[in-house]
């Protein structure tokens, strides 16, 4: 995540940087910094942006369809898939171990770079 992306996401959520940090359980400095770019955004700070954000997108509408529905994926793949044992389907791109693309990606960075794209992830942060 860069510094643009998190800026976007507290403009969206609607938070200043200080509302943000109490928000993330860090400091303003470290929110002042994650934004300015004198700091990477570290893996959980992105989660749980990325999770608040999205918590907020789906007050009140109807729950997404999983990924496993959208992205048809066969039973052999659903039954090993950490989305479909915990029933997160439209969160799957939150939680490690999932089996997109047929194998489990190694790190946060290798799964989001294929979340980024995939249609379950752009639809949950899409703009109505």
């Amino acid at each position: 995540m860069n510094k643009k992306e998190i800026a976007e996401i507290r403009s969206q959520l609607g938070k200043t940087q200080k509302q943000m940090s109490q928000l993330l359980g860090t400091s303003l400095k470290s929110v002042q910094s994650f934004e300015q770019g004198w700091r990477n955004v570290p893996v959980h700070i992105e989660r749980q942006a990325l999770f608040l954000l999205a918590m907020k997108r789906c007050r009140g509408k109807k729950k997404p369809l999983d990924c496993w529905t959208i992205r048809k994926c066969p039973p052999e793949l659903r039954d090993r898939c950490p989305a479909w044992e915990f029933q997160g389907g439209c969160h799957c791109w939150l939680i490690n171990g999932t089996i997109c693309g047929g194998e489990v990606q190694k790190t946060w960075q290798k799964k989001m770079a294929l979340c980024r794209k995939c249609e379950v992830f752009r639809g949950m942060f899409a703009t109505d």
